[in-house]
């Protein structure tokens, strides 16, 4: 999907149909489609992708990252990386295409529910090289892929486990974690999110080996090649895909275990309330 993502991406912003790139790229317009569409991933061939990518008017890096993608195809996973070009971006290609999104965060609010103030002293405080325009520049695409995931049609069902350790960590000054427990309250609401927060009184459970995970899927009983599922490891500054069926299966257990640990929807909130009380004091 990131090989088709990326294309259709390109070609929009080329503003060429499809039966010109075929022509530039020397093949036919049903080869096009057929790498559009990610269909019969076996049979991609790094020479097609590289006209085709050409022919869609793509930056020599973003050409190389594509050529890339179709000769790693076979070890189903992807690293991402800052030489990686922002239009195939792993994580915002397996969103765009997911039903799902089952995330665990056990030291801060995930991206996906960052309130713009928490998200700005995030990223000041993990990045103090940068200059503050380039940080608001960083804040503002994280906005617009809060935007892009949880506001569309059909709507991705978010499910987040906090650690309550999450909560104990302050990010910018009291304000901005009110602000934030209020957001998170507020996004609870919504019928597409679920919020739990895993109290510190369960002690050692299931995750407790690890760090950040998320766990993206989409079925398709019609069409099993459209069907996804990857486990998505955030790294420092960079992050791993998995999409074995075995490490997937281990993800998704290890995320039943811990919505069973947790506090339900409702003592959640509870928990939240009481984080947001100890900020005012």
């Amino acid at each position: 999907m990131l090989i088709a993502r990326g294309l259709q991406a390109l070609l929009a912003r080329s503003d060429r149909k499809q039966n010109e790139v075929a022509k530039l790229a020397g093949v036919s317009v049903g080869t096009v489609n057929r790498y559009m569409g990610w269909q019969d991933r076996a049979r991609l061939r790094v020479p097609t992708m590289r006209a085709i990518a050409e022919a869609c008017g793509a930056t020599a890096s973003e050409r190389d990252a594509l050529v890339r993608l179709v000769t790693d195809q076979e070890s189903g996973w992807w690293m991402d990386h800052p030489a990686v070009p922002e239009i195939l971006d792993p994580l915002v290609s397996f969103e765009a295409y997911a039903e799902y999104e089952n995330v665990w965060a056990n030291a801060l609010v995930p991206g996906l529910l960052q309130t713009r103030s928490y998200a700005l002293a995030l990223h000041h405080a993990s990045n103090v090289r940068l200059d503050s325009e380039a940080i608001t520049s960083r804040v503002d695409a994280r906005m617009k892929r809060q935007a892009a995931v949880l506001d569309r049609t059909p709507a991705l069902h978010l499910w987040v486990i906090l650690d309550q350790a999450v909560f104990r960590r302050s990010v910018g000054d009291p304000a901005v974690m009110v602000e934030q427990i209020d957001h998170l309250c507020t996004m609870a609401d919504r019928p597409n999110v679920d919020i739990q927060v895993l109290p510190a009184s369960i002690g050692a459970h299931a995750a407790g080996s690890g760090g950040h995970f998320v766990v993206l899927g989409r079925t398709d009983e019609s069409d099993p090649m459209a069907s996804m599922s990857v486990v998505y490891l955030e790294l420092h500054r960079k992050g791993i895909y998995l999409d074995a069926p075995t490490d997937v299966a281990d993800y998704k257990m290890m995320f039943d275990y811990l919505i069973r640990d947790a506090a339900d929807s409702a003592h959640s909130i509870t928990l939240m309330q009481q984080a947001r009380q100890e900020h005012t004091r």
